[in-house]
């Protein structure tokens, strides 16, 4: 209940029609607002953290007490600034992600220009931003403090502070959803990391993901020559040679001969069991004659747990669609095997720009996103630049979402 109530208050912030007077629209304003308060309640850490940064500063050089403060104030502002990265992440219904450089031991932080701009963002909280965040708060408290002053007052004071009241709350109505959104864009402009950080971030996961994908192409190279050595070649050798002793007997003994065309025959059927085996482990036939949403559906229908399917994808480039159905199969098999559910669902579309794929049931829950099997996957989407999240709270149900990016012609 608690993760339900705190999803809806930290839903996105729609600016909407202001003249649109209703009741969502007020609860609405009333939920902003108090986001806001919470912004505005930050005033007390965030100022306390950054004088304890410039004490950082002075005392290092000098008294060399500055290293020992610091192992307090940055880790506790690292924390800060992750929370309001969660809260204004999810009013803009985005990510926010810090781009640290490396570890904050001894004076290492100073060489971080994330950490600076976390340091930026404490003096912003502790002054425009409280000042910002306040605003709504005061101007929704403003009408109930002057009705108790109303009430106490004498003569004709109390009818002016009547008065007064509705265009408190007029400026609240209009100010409320802009002014938390700003407060917002502020904090991801300020805790969002530089472009240069996020593109040298990126670089860094293209590299790692393009070496594990080449290990991963190389260990499959490897298993396709052992499968076609193992299976197929040695059928087609054993061919071979029934054909060879069939030529030798074909005068001498055609019964024999016979057999051996027979038996020939039966293992060149086997072989070619073999070689469609290995095609499919490279490229389903399935994905190529019915695309992505076909191969889920046939994939579906030989799973033991009811399983729907309802994926919108049309036609994608081959590596892509290789990579998302391998993904999702990789899904379905951790439900059959882990969650003992009663029902999966697989769902998605693609919106010309990303292709989007929700793999749930309704199992026991506590997938681990870092096993095996879901690590697996989350390596076969990062050659694409994709994505894994998992939601998997005990008792179920368990929702892992696929991202890739993709653009077709």
């Amino acid at each position: 209940m608690t993760d339900f109530t705190t999803m809806q208050i930290l839903a996105p912030v729609r600016l909407g029609k202001p003249l649109d007077v209703t009741v969502d629209g007020v609860l609405d304003r009333l939920r902003l607002t108090l986001v806001s308060a919470g912004y505005a309640a930050s005033f007390v850490p965030s100022l306390v953290l950054a004088i304890g940064s410039v004490l950082c500063l002075a005392l290092g050089p000098a008294l060399g007490l500055g290293i020992l403060l610091a192992q307090l104030v940055v880790p506790a502002t690292a924390g800060l600034t992750a929370a309001h990265r969660e809260v204004s992440g999810r009013l803009l219904g985005t990510e926010i992600r810090a781009g640290y450089a490396g570890s904050a031991r001894g004076l290492r932080w100073m060489r971080d220009p994330a950490r600076w701009r976390n340091v930026g963002f404490l003096w912003f909280s502790a002054s425009g931003g409280f000042a910002m965040s306040l605003l709504p708060v005061a101007l929704l408290t403003m009408p109930l403090t002057w009705l108790v002053l109303a009430v106490t007052a004498s003569g004709w004071i109390w009818l002016v502070l009547l008065v007064l009241s509705g265009p408190a709350l007029v400026a609240w109505w209009f100010v409320t959803p802009p002014l938390v959104r700003a407060r917002a864009l502020a904090e991801r402009a300020m805790l969002g990391g530089s472009r240069v950080a996020r593109l040298e971030e990126r670089v860094e996961r293209v590299e790692v993901s393009r070496a594990e994908t080449l290990d991963h192409s190389a260990a499959e190279v490897r298993r396709i020559e052992r499968d076609l050595h193992d299976g197929a070649q040695a059928r087609i050798a054993s061919v071979g040679m029934s054909v060879g002793l069939a030529e030798k007997l074909v005068h001498t003994d055609p019964e024999a001969a016979a057999a051996l065309l027979r038996e020939a025959r039966e293992t060149t059927m086997d072989a070619l069991d073999d070689l469609r085996s290995v095609v499919r482990g490279i490229h389903p036939p399935v994905l190529a004659d019915k695309g992505l949403s076909g191969a889920i559906e046939a994939l579906a229908l030989a799973l033991p747990v009811p399983t729907s399917v309802a994926v919108d994808a049309g036609r994608l480039p081959a590596p892509v669609e290789s990579a998302a159905y391998f993904a999702v199969a990789e899904c379905l098999a951790n439900t059959v095997k882990h969650a003992a559910a009663t029902r999966a669902w697989v769902t998605g579309r693609y919106d010309g720009e990303r292709l989007r794929i929700t793999v749930g049931d309704d199992g026991r829950g506590g997938a681990d996103a870092h096993g095996s099997g879901l690590s697996g996957v989350a390596r076969r989407l990062d050659a694409f630049d994709g994505d894994l999240r998992v939601l998997s709270p005990a008792g179920g149900p368990t929702l892992v979402e696929l991202e890739v990016p993709c653009r077709t012609p």
